[in-house]
């Protein structure tokens, strides 16, 4: 009997359940209620929600006294890629915490590795416990002209991509300044997401007022780059579907008391995790952890969990999901308490899969699929590579561009004193490098001064940096740079810290040089003693000069002045800058 005329049967009484989950009380996403009710399961769906003991025939019965159900989590935007684990174990972590489905940009794969790392996404992340829907990342490079990544991402590799039934839409259009200046490029991959009929996400970061609008105009109809509270409610009276991040914890009170102010709570808010580490995310967590933060700074924990489950299901357009409700695949999580909310049980097309925070079986990788390795294309490096010089300088004084500031970026300038062709960097200065690891042009290594981070004692390298992924380190000593690049090269990429001609800690990942083959909990200690350590390297002052803005410091485009492997960009002009403004030779 096909499945759904076994659903009717069973909700009529007719025929037994295949599981009945009994004596709980469910979380209803759609009038905010919390009600007594038993959940009779057939096969992946839900077949009936009704009341107390009225059916008690069923293959398995799950008593649930005490908790409360609620639809499993659904993340409407995550880079699995920022665990740097691969996908299968990072299912094994998410499920057991409540989270069933996710929507997937596997934008840094794809600047690696081009639409052969969306493929590699695709089929990695088949038959897991994880629903996971991908989207085809739009920016890559996501700036085109200030970086170059491994490939460049145009309207026609779009529609191949969202042609796949796996990809739902067009990933996060970080490229701001294409679609607002109507570039060819851009209007391109709108134009195939559009007719493709699929979501388009947005990367709004910083846009207000008319440009805020214009890129409404051009398709976009979410965001998760939110800055303030007054940027979460301009964008959400815009029209925008809110995906509130759990990245950027700090901003998480303010929004949730704006959103508070409300006459009510917009269908069109949802939650997000964006980017985990896999330390964070073994310690507290992903959703879940998100979740908490929302409901500690004052919101409803049942509005939270509409948030993460209905809402998410009407965003993604899943009819199937987001819901516990006759019809609705059964992914259910069965909460201790709303309270706590520590997942006891989770039910994943109607098998349970987890339970107390554990998940009852390992996911096994894909065997058809290889993962990608080799990719951080560099040779060795010397202690000369790391030598910032001046052209045509060897002896004298030069007045340089440099970057000021972590995360928000300014421009700013230094006189400096070259001796023997190498610059005397200034006190409280230190050196950002950065080397094109793709082989698509002849990496020059680029360098510049950045202030505000202090004097770093030692260096820190890192291959996962958004978003071209080039290799990029920071630090004053070049003995200590080249250590710890050279760790890198050397496994295939990761992070590596080095101080005083030593190596402290690294961390190796060489499935594109951003994922680790190590178990998860191998993996989460050895991430965050090396977060741990880089702390004897670096002075680190919170909330914007965190370990974190390590792998965002080349973010191009974004405002403000950047380094990428082409040079030092101006993320307002769209330009490529030379930071020398004068030199002034030594009389000879």
């Amino acid at each position: 009997m096909p499945l759904r005329q076994r659903a009717i049967q069973a909700a009529l009484g007719k025929i037994p359940f295949d599981r009945l989950l009994i004596n709980a009380a469910i979380v209803d996403m759609v009038t905010g209620e919390i009600r007594d009710a038993d959940v009779g399961l057939i096969g992946g769906m839900i077949a009936s929600v009704h009341p107390r003991g009225k059916f008690t025939q069923a293959t398995h019965t799950d008593d649930l006294s005490g908790h409360f159900l609620s639809p499993g989590l659904i993340d409407t935007h995550v880079h699995i890629e920022s665990s740097h684990l691969p996908a299968e174990k990072y299912a094994e972590i998410v499920v057991a915490q409540g989270t069933t489905t996710v929507f997937w940009d596997p934008h840094e794969l794809a600047n690696v590795l081009g639409v052969a790392g969306v493929q590699y996404a695709v089929r990695s992340s088949r038959n897991l416990p994880l629903r996971v829907i991908c989207a085809a990342p739009s920016s890559v490079p996501s700036t085109p002209g200030l970086e170059m990544s491994a490939a460049d991402v145009g309207g026609k590799e779009m529609q191949t991509m969202l042609s796949w039934p796996e990809v739902a839409g067009v990933a996060e259009v970080m490229d701001m300044a294409g679609v607002l200046n109507g570039s060819e490029k851009m209007m391109a991959i709108l134009d195939a997401g559009l007719k493709s009929g699929k979501l388009i996400e947005g990367h709004a970061r910083g846009l207000k007022d008319e440009q805020l609008q214009a890129y409404l105009a051009a398709g976009v109809t979410s965001d998760h780059e939110l800055t303030s509270a007054e940027d979460a409610l301009e964008k959400l009276r815009a029209g925008l579907t809110l995906q509130i991040r759990g990245s950027h914890p700090y901003l998480l009170p303010d929004i949730a008391q704006a959103l508070l102010a409300l006459p009510h709570l917009s269908s069109q808010i949802t939650l997000c995790t964006d980017d985990v580490p896999p330390d964070h995310l073994l310690e507290k967590g992903g959703m879940i952890a998100l979740v908490k933060l929302l409901v500690a700074a004052g919101m409803r924990t049942e509005d939270v969990l509409r948030m993460a489950t209905l809402n998410a299901a009407i965003r993604l357009q899943r009819a199937d999901l987001g819901l516990i409700a006759a019809g609705r695949t059964a992914d259910i999580i069965a909460f201790d308490s709303l309270e706590n909310l520590n997942p006891a049980c989770v039910y994943v097309g109607g098998d349970c899969v987890a339970r107390e925070g554990k998940l009852l079986f390992t996911p096994a990788a894909a065997s058809d699929v290889s993962p990608p390795r080799d990719t951080l294309r560099i040779d060795a490096l010397t202690e000369a590579d790391f030598q910032l010089r001046v052209p045509g300088l060897q002896q004298g004084t030069a007045r340089l561009r440099n970057i000021k500031g972590a995360r928000f970026t300014q421009w700013s300038e230094v006189t400096v004193q070259v001796r023997d062709g190498g610059v005397k960097l200034p006190d409280g200065f230190s050196l950002i490098w950065v080397k094109h690891r793709h082989r698509r042009h002849a990496a020059t290594p680029q360098m510049a001064l950045l202030e505000g981070w202090g004097e770093l004692r030692g260096a820190i390298a890192t291959s996962y940096s958004h978003d071209s992924h080039n290799l990029v380190v920071i630090g004053r000593d070049p003995r200590d740079m080249a250590l710890a690049a050279n760790q890198l090269i050397a496994c295939g990429g990761g992070m590596a810290l080095s101080q005083h001609g030593k190596l402290l800690a690294k961390v190796a990942m060489p499935i594109a040089g951003m994922l680790s083959e190590l178990p998860a909990e191998t993996l989460a200690e050895q991430f965050k003693n090396l977060r741990e350590l880089s702390g004897q390297v670096a002075d680190w002052e919170p909330p914007y000069r965190v370990f974190k803005a390590i792998e965002g410091t080349c973010l191009a485009c974004n405002a403000g002045p950047h380094l990428t492997d082409l040079g030092l960009t101006d993320g307002a002009t769209r330009e490529i800058v030379d930071p020398v403004l004068a030199i002034w030779p030594d009389a000879l």
